[in-house]
């Protein structure tokens, strides 16, 4: 395998490009929310088979090249991932942004907003490697804590958010009207 580069790159001039890389990914387990005694006994998460499989592309719901219409991302960053001088991934790192929920008005967070590699070049590290050098961004904006949402659909994402040392912070049911079967789960890594 060829050796993987991360550099950090513009964001101004990227989103577009950066929807080429697919986010799709194959849905085969979910894990499903448990409520114990109305709530009061906790919640639990049950993984669970889905068939048949379900491909999921949140790309057709929302492309990336949207955000900069959303949002002032001239504070966010971008890292890309390359193979032999070939894009192969990359992730989008949300600072410093009024109006981006999840960073709680604050400047000493940061949101793992995106990250994705390409379908063949998945399970060789990449995204770790990318994981790494966001947490290494973060840290160089003084940043106390990195966020992260997915859903409870990606467990694939769950296991690896995990896996770098994140704490399941938050579970919201009923998050997205659109995906009423989808709970919002969001990660939280102390830096």
């Amino acid at each position: 395998m060829a050796e993987i580069t991360i550099v950090e790159e513009s964001i101004t001039h990227y989103l577009p490009e950066y929807a080429h890389i697919s986010s799709a990914f194959s849905i085969a387990h979910i894990l499903q929310i448990r409520v114990v005694n109305g709530g009061l006994g906790g919640i639990l998460l049950d993984e669970v088979a889905v068939s048949p499989t379900i491909i999921k592309d949140y790309d057709t719901v929302e492309n990336p090249s949207c955000w900069a219409a959303q949002w002032d991302i001239s504070k966010w960053g971008r890292l890309t991932a390359y193979s032999d001088h070939h894009r192969v991934g990359g992730c989008l790192l949300a600072y410093n942004t009024e109006g981006v929920e999840i960073l709680e008005g604050r400047t000493d967070l940061t949101a793992l907003w995106d990250i994705r590699v390409a379908p063949d070049f998945r399970r060789r590290g990449i995204a770790t490697k990318l994981f790494t050098a966001a947490v290494i961004w973060a840290q160089q904006r003084s940043c106390t804590g990195m966020k992260i949402e997915t859903q409870n659909n990606n467990v694939t994402a769950c296991r690896f958010y995990q896996a770098q040392g994140c704490i399941l912070q938050r579970i919201t049911r009923f998050a997205y009207p659109m995906f009423p079967d989808e709970t919002q789960l969001i990660w939280y890594l102390p830096l």
